[in-house]
């Protein structure tokens, strides 16, 4: 149990009147726990939970196949087990909040996460309980990283990092974006990351598809690479791209990547704690148009155990930064009109006195190249 964590969500219980929150999602779980129940992500049903009172005290809820790994985790605390062929989970659930004495409490719930289906049945077990939407609240503490979570999340950024650019290095013309994928798969696991998500290898042509997997492309001279991984551990996400040139570049790639190198760095420059989100953004918008480039909708986003968080850095909010977010920042083109696309992801913390760079490993200055 991570008291520090618990301690921040007593804190914003008391603020906002809630006798009790319940964290059911995967991401509010593993904030909470410190810890994944490992089949709650793959299948939603599978219903994991963390009831915190506003006095500390904390219960736990799992399925009867995680059982074990639950109770390997955690000491002294209650848990209540429920059978996923022969139990409804919400009456489990709800035998538990009336145990805690939480029958007609006013209890945060994450609405954003609950089938409709769970939530009528609970409200049933329990008609005079009070439950109020607490995703808000969840989202907010999450911005602010503790010490331990800007280690971890410092580890994962090198770990994504490192993993890249050592993939890249061991393929050449002639490979596939499969070899690269193989390559990042072992580089992830050997580095010490215990889960990855969303890899994209994207290369030639393909690298002006946003979000796409490996392929059994081959690559070319002058290809432009972009690779991206997210590196996980317990829950945590970090993700980092590199792109890369086969052998040389093609025409107009050294000016347009000179040009996302000065976006990053006057990014980096204006990040500190109070700085406007929205200013950042236009600033880097006003730099990508040098070149004519389409714009995108925002430079940035926080990062944590979603892929993407708040805050956003972009053009439809205006958010004071503060010492403790950790953001993903990505001067990117998916197209840029040349039959390429270029992007050079990094992950950064606002210090208080300003940023520092996490995904450190990489030099990427200039264009990484493939032989």
């Amino acid at each position: 149990m991570r008291k520090d964590i618990v301690n921040r969500l007593t804190a914003t219980m008391a603020e906002h009147g809630f006798d009790a929150v319940i964290c059911l999602s995967p991401e509010n779980f593993a904030y909470v726990s410190g810890f994944v129940v490992p089949s709650q992500p793959l299948m939603r049903w599978r219903h994991a939970a963390i009831v915190v009172t506003a006095d500390g005290k904390c219960a736990f809820l799992a399925v009867d196949m995680e059982e074990s790994t639950l109770k390997s985790k955690v000491n002294d605390v209650d848990v209540r087990i429920w059978g996923e062929f022969t139990d409804n989970p919400m009456q489990v659930l709800a035998d538990l909040l009336k145990d805690m004495g939480l029958a007609d409490a006013k209890i945060g719930m994450e609405m954003n996460y609950i089938f409709a289906g769970d939530y009528s049945e609970l409200t049933r077990e329990l008609p005079d309980a009070k439950f109020v939407a607490a995703e808000g609240y969840l989202g907010r503490l999450r911005q602010i990283k503790t010490e331990d979570e800007i280690d971890l999340m410092r580890r994962l950024s090198r770990i994504a990092d490192e993993s890249i650019y050592k993939a890249l290095m061991d393929v050449a013309a002639g490979s596939t974006e499969m070899d690269i994928a193989g390559g990042l798969i072992k580089n992830i696991y050997s580095l010490g990351a215990d889960d990855f998500k969303l890899m994209i290898v994207a290369t030639g042509p393909r690298s002006v598809f946003p979000n796409v997997g490996p392929s059994l492309r081959v690559l070319e001279e002058q290809d432009i690479c972009r690779v991206e991984i997210f590196s996980v551990i317990n829950g945590y996400h970090a993700g980092v791209c590199r792109t890369a040139q086969v052998q040389s570049a093609p025409e107009h790639a050294e000016d347009i990547w000179k040009n996302l190198v000065e976006c990053k760095y006057l990014v980096l420059d204006m990040i500190k704690p109070g700085a406007s989100s929205k200013a950042i953004y236009e600033a880097f918008i006003k730099h990508l148009s040098k070149l004519n480039l389409p714009p995108i909708k925002f430079i940035g986003h926080g990062i944590g155990l979603h892929l993407h968080e708040e805050p956003y850095v972009g053009m439809y909010s205006d958010v004071s930064l503060e010492a403790g977010m950790v953001l993903g920042i990505e001067p990117l083109v998916y197209d840029t009109g040349c039959g390429f696309g270029m992007q050079n992801k990094d992950i950064v913390l606002v210090t208080e006195s300003g940023s520092e760079l996490l995904s450190d490993f990489t030099n990427t200055d200039s264009l990484l190249t493939i032989n």
